[in-house]
């Protein structure tokens, strides 16, 4: 089964029904077959996003843990990759959850998110390649 990342901006939309991404990211989820891979600052982010409403970030955290998504663990070593990601796009800039998710695509080969942020045409892995956007 395929298995691609996925970023905080669809996932916000999902759980907030005044985002203007709300019914594409319901019909997205709905219509994808595979696996979501994210990463817990990814998870933090969304968590944060959806502070406007306790229920909001609960329902997001028991979709996560019903199997939604899946975590990918970083580790100390993950940290080096992240901290050259951050680097080389500081004029974007790249944060801390979007350098997660480049290193898992460079660890895991995947080479699709889904993302509302433009930036991922920009940022590219350590073979010079971007992540498609399948969003």
């Amino acid at each position: 089964m395929k298995s691609i990342l996925i970023d905080a901006g669809p996932l916000i939309a999902l759980f907030d029904k005044s985002d203007q991404y709300h019914e594409r990211a319901i019909d997205f989820i709905k219509g994808f077959k595979g696996f979501l891979l994210t990463t817990w600052p990814v998870i933090t982010e969304v968590t944060h996003m959806l502070d406007f409403n306790i229920k909001a970030q609960i329902g997001f955290l028991e979709w996560v843990r019903r199997g939604g998504l899946q975590l990918v663990d970083l580790d100390l070593m993950d940290l080096e990759r992240i901290i050259a990601f951050c680097q080389k796009f500081s004029d974007v800039p790249m944060d801390f959850a979007d350098a997660s998710l480049m290193v898992v695509a460079e660890e895991k080969n995947l080479k699709e998110i889904a993302s509302i942020d433009s930036d991922f045409y920009i940022y590219r892995d350590k073979r010079n390649r971007y992540l498609k956007n399948i969003f």
